[in-house]
């Protein structure tokens, strides 16, 4: 329509990495992740949590995830189904060893991605010890990120 004005929204949508250190569904189907981040006491804090898993992702993570040793960092700590919400989220714990490439909104709030992230992958060559700090969340989250 001549004269018209249109507005476009676009989201930016960059690439990171978390600690898988829980999910939803069972260990042998994984729906979506728990993400976290170590903090700099070497606590993991949590960070966001996935849209569901494409099924050949699901039956990749099938084969990589533990049942968590004794002494989660997330025991007793409640979930819920979305932001802001008071309804808790059924979780089952693992071992938080698997590190995860995700595609993430860059809207965070108090240390969390406020929308649910994306696998890319999983990154098998990564220790958790070696991602950004959770203190960190939010400077320069990407690939842009030479410590990534």
């Amino acid at each position: 329509m001549p004269g018209a004005r249109a507005f476009y929204k676009v989201r930016r949508r960059d690439t990171t990495e978390a600690v898988i250190g829980a999910i939803t569904g069972t260990v042998r189907r994984p729906q979506t992740l728990v993400l976290g981040r170590l903090d700099e006491e070497g606590v993991l804090r949590p960070v966001g949590r996935s849209t569901p898993l494409r099924p050949n992702a699901a039956r990749d993570l099938a084969e990589r995830l533990t049942p968590p040793r004794s002494g989660h960092p997330w025991d007793g700590v409640r979930f819920t189904t979305y932001w802001r919400s008071r309804t808790p989220l059924d979780v089952v714990l693992v071992e938080p060893v698997l590190v995860a490439e995700i595609m993430v909104d860059t809207a965070l709030e108090r240390g969390s991605w406020r929308h649910p992230v994306r696998l890319a992958r999983i990154r098998a060559e990564m220790h958790p010890m070696q991602l950004p700090k959770f203190e960190e969340l939010g400077e320069n989250p990407g690939q842009d990120d030479p410590n990534i």
